[in-house]
């Protein structure tokens, strides 16, 4: 077994022969609120890594970099090494929520315009939301970096509303990392699955997403699998 680097909440990173590159290996476990709740989700880890190999492939194609080299088996992705920038970026394009309860707005409500923010990745502290000014005194990333998150973030969004929106899943929220690989260039990192966004059935706003899981609503692995049909073709 190749040497374990790191394991997280949904995800385990391995070492590789080349120092440049480790495989991502997706786990069956589910966690919610800051891991408070947990639980496991029948394959969810085959279906994220195959989810999110395709995403992964169809951003490159239009020219976002990412940190995808390719799907090894069915829950191992090879991916560049990357030096993570401390900031979780949250996408929004319909109130949902923790915004929903911020702004004491209604689920549902499509937004007039998208909203980007930024989150301090840190789970002991909960991932508390921060502004530019907390990135740049405490030197989360440089002016020129956040500038280049907040375009990436923009163009991600605008490709994937119109790839879901061909599937019948509205894009209603999620969240992207970034980070730097060994030639310095900035490069979409993690993974983008049900677990990270929320997805919406667009004819009847079912929530296709762990929002199924978080809330006790049923039907998770269901969700999850239509979601992994519907993108890649399965």
């Amino acid at each position: 077994m190749s040497e374990k680097l790191y394991e997280g909440k949904a995800k385990v990173l391995y070492a590789t022969d080349d120092p440049q590159q480790v495989i991502q290996y997706f786990k069956d476990d589910a966690t919610a609120f800051n891991a408070q709740k947990r639980g496991t989700i029948v394959d969810k880890g085959v279906m994220n890594c195959a989810i999110s190999s395709k995403i992964f492939q169809e951003l490159e194609k239009v020219g976002v970099p990412t940190h995808f080299i390719s799907q090894k088996s069915e829950r191992e992705m090879l991916v560049k090494r990357l030096k993570i920038v401390p900031i979780e970026v949250v996408v929004r394009n319909v109130i949902a929520g923790s915004l929903a309860k911020r702004m004491g707005r209604p689920e549902g409500e499509s937004l007039p315009n998208t909203i980007v923010e930024l989150y301090y990745k840190d789970d002991a502290l909960g991932d508390p939301m921060i502004n530019d000014d907390h990135v740049f005194t405490f030197k989360l990333a440089t002016p020129d970096d956040l500038t280049a998150i907040r375009r990436m973030a923009v163009q991600v969004n605008n490709y994937l509303k119109s790839f879901f929106d061909r599937l019948g899943i509205r894009l209603v929220d999620f969240k992207l990392e970034f980070g730097r690989d060994v030639t310095g260039q900035l490069v979409l990192g993690d993974e983008i699955t049900p677990d990270g966004c929320r997805l919406w059935d667009k004819a009847t706003n079912e929530k296709m997403d762990k929002d199924r899981f978080r809330r006790d609503l049923g039907g998770v692995e269901e969700a999850y699998q239509k979601v992994y049909q519907l993108v890649t073709g399965a």
